[in-house]
């Protein structure tokens, strides 16, 4: 929760929001531990781990092995070093780094858990997160390793090794070593406690932390989408008869009616002259309100399902300090995100399916009501040795099959692993990093889609088959802003550096669309 002066975000008190974790991931926000009544809570579950470890000595995690090995007595003089032996033995990460933002959500979704009161830390450990949050400190984190149950076992390992000053971090744009950086900035590392190490890295952390991220750039590519459809709309002399407001009171899915008003607002505006007989578009630009609407309609229920996972404790066991009970379970599970992750790339790759339609229209002067070849703009003598958008629409086709490849649901591909304790897994980080994967090229996908929309309707307003008076306010806003940074394609010319400043536009959410 935002605390008075906007500019922090407090954690222990209310639930945090997906943009909470957002707005922290992109280092817009500072955080901090919240009242008094947080200390109290914290403080009474640690006070009751101790008590009971002197008391009974059987704590699971603390003096046993884990997971399979949980038959094994750990020694008491031995039972400090086993967080630290955690830690460790975790450190087998492979693949590609998470990039800092994707770390920085890690590190705030798994403050967020921890600080529920519910796992046993101390304030130590919580407040050592803080730190290397509000230091923009991240653990260099390798993305492969987790199956998801238990938890992110190993890519939070990465996150535990920090706090102690191992390993490595990302700082100021250096991967250099954690020891180095914290003697540079004065901070001291922690000793992690008896239930430390397993508190830390037992948990959903990294899938949910990713899915709040997959989750924004999904909401902002149903409205580029949106917009994108207007335009192509307009340059293919569409219908816009398709988007009636009482046409889609019939089917009242309230995501889909959103979609189809948004698109009536853009469309506001004079009909421009139809070079075409068709009484009704195809379905790419006809039914876009019901391929975006899919969407539009999942949000809230995955905004529900990623925001009761980042609020909630998810290690194991729970330490009830208030009834003074340790819980034994699988919260570590991370069936939910899994499940939105699955379902969400799947919605967005079909958006790109359906802008890889528009454009395969758009550009084919046998469908496109009267455009050039491919969209060229040369004319005259000119003509025949330029080719437009043509290599673009096939790299439209290319990311837009990868998307779709992508899509297989990596939440039925559960392994057994870890001597068949852990004999049904969820899948989910893969899932979170293959809806990643498949924002990426959609976002790919929408970019070029995009300049070739804006392509379009410049070449329509050149040949004076459409004009002011045919655009809405918002459609001539968005158009206005596109070729402030984009030379339309007369001579033929690499458009390479063109599409990776408009990914990165629709990946910083440049434009406010609706």
């Amino acid at each position: 929760m935002i605390n008075n002066n906007e500019k922090t975000v407090l954690f222990g008190g209310d639930r945090l929001t997906i943009e909470d974790v957002v707005d922290i991931a992109n280092g817009s926000k500072a955080v901090m531990n919240s009242s008094d009544a947080f200390t109290s809570k914290i403080d009474r579950g640690v006070a009751f781990l101790e008590r009971l470890l002197k008391e009974e000595g059987v704590i699971y995690g603390v003096t046993t092995g884990y997971g399979d090995s949980c038959t094994v007595a750990i020694p008491a003089d031995l039972v400090d070093e086993l967080p630290l032996h955690l830690t460790r033995f975790h450190g087998c990460g492979l693949g590609e780094n998470l990039d800092v933002q994707q770390a920085r959500s890690v590190l705030a979704t798994r403050l967020c858990s921890l600080s529920q009161g519910f796992s046993g830390v101390t304030h130590d450990l919580l407040n050592q997160i803080v730190t290397l949050i509000n230091h923009d400190i991240t653990p260099r984190i390798p993305q492969e390793g987790s199956v998801g149950a238990s938890g992110d076992l190993t890519p939070l390992s990465y996150l535990a090794a920090v706090l102690i000053g191992e390993r490595e971090v990302i700082y100021k744009g250096e991967i250099r070593p954690t020891a180095d950086v914290f003697a540079e900035l004065n901070i001291k590392p922690i000793k992690l406690k008896p239930k430390e190490g397993l508190a830390l890295m037992n948990g959903t952390s990294v899938m949910t932390g990713l899915a709040c991220i997959a989750y924004k750039r999904a909401e902002y590519l149903a409205k580029m989408a949106t917009k994108i459809t207007a335009m192509v709309s307009v340059g293919m002399h569409g219908n816009d008869f398709h988007f009636d407001e009482s046409l889609f009171a019939v089917k009242p899915h309230p995501g889909q009616q959103q979609i189809a008003s948004w698109l009536r607002s853009d469309l506001q505006a004079e009909r421009p002259p139809r070079n075409s007989d068709r009484l009704q578009d195809r379905y790419s630009l006809r039914c876009a309100p019901h391929v975006i609407g899919v969407l539009q309609d999942s949000l809230p229920w995955l905004r529900q399902m990623i925001e009761n996972e980042l609020n909630s404790a998810n290690d194991n066991p729970i330490i009830d300090g208030d009834n003074e009970r340790v819980l034994h379970g699988g919260h570590f599970y991370g069936g939910h995100i899994a499940m939105a992750m699955d379902s969400l790339k799947t919605a967005v790759a079909n958006i790109a399916d359906l802008l890889d339609r528009q454009m395969a229209q758009l550009m084919d002067y046998k469908f496109n009501n009267g455009l050039p070849f491919n969209l060229t703009g040369a004319e005259g003598s000119r003509k025949p040795i330029n080719h437009g958008f043509k290599a673009v629409q096939i790299g439209i086709s290319a990311w837009t099959a990868e998307a779709l490849k992508n899509t297989m649901p990596a939440s039925v591909f559960s392994r057994s692993t870890e001597c068949h304790n852990q004999d049904k897994v969820s899948m989910g980080t893969i899932s979170a990093r293959d809806c990643l994967r498949v924002l990426q090229l959609t976002e790919q996908v929408t970019s070029a889609s995009l300049l070739s929309a804006t392509q379009a309707l410049v070449l329509r307003k050149r040949n004076n088959e459409l004009d002011h008076s045919h655009f809405s306010e918002s459609l001539q806003m968005m158009l206005n802003d596109v070729l402030a940074e984009f030379e339309p394609v007369i001579e033929d010319r690499p458009l390479e550096s063109d599409l990776r400043l408009f990914i990165e536009h629709i990946q910083q959410q440049k434009w406010t669309l609706y």
